[in-house]
C-alpha cells in the first residue's frame, strides 16, 4: 500500500482543506467569544458550495478570490435591497436571483455558489450588516484558507489570477 500516494489523493486533499476552512468559520460562529454578540455569524450556507470551488477546483475562475469576494458581496447586496423595498415572494425571489446572476456575469464576478444568497438573505430577511458578518468577513477568512491551504502547503499556485 503505497501510504504517500493515499495522503496526496486529490479528494482527500480538497475534503481536508474544506472541512479546515468551515470549521474554523464554525468555531468563531458557535464557541469563540464573538458567538454571542452580532459580529458571531460568520457561516453561510453557499460557503459550504465556495469551499467545494476553492479547495477542490482551485484553477478554475469561479474560484478566484475576486469571483468569491465580489459575487457574495453583490448577490447578497441584491437580497438586501429586494428584502428592504419588496415583499417576500416567489415572484421577487427570482427576480433578485435573476439580478443577481445578470449582475455577477456583466461584472466578470462570477461565483456560481453565490446565486444562492439572495434566497438565503430574503428567506431570512437580513439587514445590510449581513454585509460585514458574515458575506464579507466569511468570505476574507474562504479566500486566505484557500491560499495558506493550496500555495503554501499543498505548493499549487493559486490564486491564479487577482484580476
Amino acid at each position: 500500500m503505497n501510504v504517500k500516494k493515499i495522503l496526496c489523493w486529490p479528494p482527500l486533499l480538497a475534503g481536508v482543506g474544506a472541512g479546515v476552512t468551515i470549521g474554523i468559520l464554525g468555531y468563531i460562529t458557535y464557541e469563540s467569544v464573538l458567538s454571542p454578540t452580532n459580529y458571531g455569524l460568520w457561516l453561510l450556507a453557499s460557503f459550504g458550495s465556495t469551499v467545494v470551488v476553492v479547495f477542490g477546483y482551485p484553477n478554475n475562475e469561479f474560484a478566484q478570490p475576486k469571483n468569491i469576494f465580489f459575487g457574495h458581496l453583490i448577490t447578497a447586496l441584491v437580497g438586501i435591497i429586494f428584502v428592504t423595498f419588496f415583499e417576500v415572494s416567489f415572484f421577487t425571489i427570482g427576480l433578485a436571483v435573476g439580478i443577481s446572476v445578470l449582475l455577477m456575469i456583466a461584472l466578470k464576478v462570477t461565483h456560481p455558489p453565490a446565486g444562492g444568497n439572495p434566497i438565503t438573505v430574503m428567506l431570512g430577511g437580513v439587514s445590510f450588516q449581513f454585509l460585514i458578518f458574515p458575506i464579507m468577513v466569511g468570505a476574507i477568512t474562504i479566500i486566505i484558507g484557500g491560499i495558506i491551504y493550496n500555495s503554501l502547503i499543498l505548493k499549487r499556485k493559486y490564486p491564479i489570477t487577482w484580476k
